[in-house]
């Protein structure tokens, strides 16, 4: 049997890897970060144990790995479905509902990761990071943003900041009310994107629209 060639094995690594993701995101969503170990997620993937430490330092990277894949994936599915659009409003609103979606359908996944994201670490920087910052950045130019590089940085804060009021033990924001606010600041109609069912909250029915060339971080 001739060796296998190079692309060969690096399909082979990436498809190993990704099942590696995938259990890691089915587990803790199913039992939690502390009751989920290593080999658990090595026995859900049909992986060693020792291909984990190959492609991951540790097991809070390889959670933000897994959760960043999950989010890019989530995200680029909300902004390609059908009808297709390049209307910069709509694409913020699909964005918008993607990211708060997976709060509300996630909210252990999600929970952990943003307590992860809160220690000193921070931010992995990782493949799966980098395609999720892609797609946000490219978001917010679509949008129509002059000024990119600040727009980009406080709709990453402005949603991150929503999903830890969505997941607030014990004080948790309706996430309507969190849906109509972020909607406010960008100037986007409640029928955009995903809607919930039951419309907007009570009082909700000013709409702050964007003026030409003004920028999202503008007020």
């Amino acid at each position: 049997m001739s060796p296998r060639s190079p692309s060969v094995n690096e399909e082979l690594r990436r498809r190993s890897r990704e099942r590696i993701l995938v259990a890691t995101v089915e587990l803790v969503s199913a039992r939690g970060y502390e009751a989920t170990t290593l080999g658990d997620i090595a026995e859900r993937a049909g992986s060693a144990r020792g291909l984990i430490s190959y492609y991951f330092p540790g097991k809070r990277q390889l959670l933000q790995a897994a959760v960043h894949r999950l989010m890019h994936l989530t995200l680029d599915e909300a902004l390609e479905r059908e009808p297709r659009t390049e209307d910069g409003r709509e694409r913020m609103a699909r964005a918008i509902d993607a990211v708060l979606g997976l709060a509300v359908d996630r909210p252990t996944l999600m929970r952990t990761h943003m307590a992860g994201i809160l220690q000193a670490d921070g931010f992995v920087q990782c493949q799966e990071q980098q395609r999720l910052a892609f797609l946000l950045r490219d978001t917010v130019v679509r949008y129509g943003s002059d000024d990119v590089d600040t727009d980009y940085p406080l709709l990453r804060a402005l949603l991150m900041g929503a999903v830890v009021a969505v997941l607030l033990p014990g004080a948790p924001m309706p996430m309507a009310r969190l849906r109509w606010e972020l909607f406010q600041r960008y100037g986007l109609d409640w029928e955009m994107g995903a809607p919930p069912d039951g419309g907007p909250p009570d009082g909700a029915s000013v709409v702050r629209v964007r003026e030409p060339g003004q920028s999202a971080s503008s007020k």
